[in-house]
């Protein structure tokens, strides 16, 4: 029995060990050393989440797994530029980007719950466009990777770079949760990597564009998100 065949027979108690104790000894671990071990551990059934806003940790997983699956959520109401993002990413790196979508159209959404559902009830709206499809598309998988990062906003502070996913039940790595945004650019810079080009255009995290609009001088990078809402998550995570 391989190494990942004795892993998968792990059960999710034994799971979340694993990753609480992942984190604590991977805590001063570089972000490929991060990757690296996950990928060790669970071979196939690991994937990388982009939400793809920049290819970073699709990029530092490829060098850990080259065809490392990347899963894009495709809500319908993702900007061009983040279609186009992903479409780059798929035709340049050495990925395997899936796509996954919604049970129901935009159309469908706004004949069954009226029109800016997003407006009315952004939670809802998440809810069936983003949590719902991800917990479906990860069904397949023991462990997911995130770009999340400590410094985004006081609500990640607290990031582990690797735990355990309650909602989901699966191991959450997050490579790059102790890079700053200074880490990210000089990544970019050195590797060549592709980001969406709103970034360059005022906005400091890109999601939907109804509920995303550029930033304000000294917002932090998550403040375009859901403005004037509460909201501050879409419950991914």
């Amino acid at each position: 029995m391989t190494t990942v065949q004795a892993k998968e027979q792990r059960t999710n108690d034994e799971l979340k060990a694993l990753a609480e104790q992942a984190g604590r000894d991977l805590e001063d671990a570089s972000a490929l050393e991060i990757l690296q071990w996950a990928v060790d551990t669970f071979g196939e059934r690991f994937c990388v989440t982009s939400s793809m806003e920049d290819a970073v940790v699709a990029h530092l997983a490829s060098r850990a797994r080259p065809g490392v699956d990347v899963v894009f959520l495709d809500t319908g109401y993702h900007f061009p530029e983040t279609i186009g993002t992903r479409d780059a990413v798929a035709a340049v790196m050495d990925v395997n980007v899936i796509t996954l979508t919604p049970k129901q159209t935009v159309a469908e959404q706004d004949a069954e719950f009226g029109a800016k559902l997003h407006d009315r009830n952004p939670d809802l709206c998440c809810a069936m466009r983003k949590v719902k499809p991800l917990e479906e598309g990860l069904t397949s998988y023991a462990a997911w990777a995130t770009g999340l990062r400590r410094d985004e906003s006081p609500t990640r502070a607290n990031t582990p770079v690797v735990g355990w996913d309650e909602k989901r039940q699966k191991v959450k790595v997050s490579p790059i949760a102790r890079w700053t945004q200074d880490d990210v650019d000089a990544y970019v810079a050195e590797n060549g990597v592709l980001t969406n080009p709103l970034l360059m255009d005022g906005y400091g995290s890109v999601g939907c564009a109804p509920c995303t609009r550029r930033l304000l001088e000294g917002e932090d990078a998550r403040a375009g998100r859901w403005s004037g809402n509460a909201k501050t998550e879409c419950g991914i995570h």
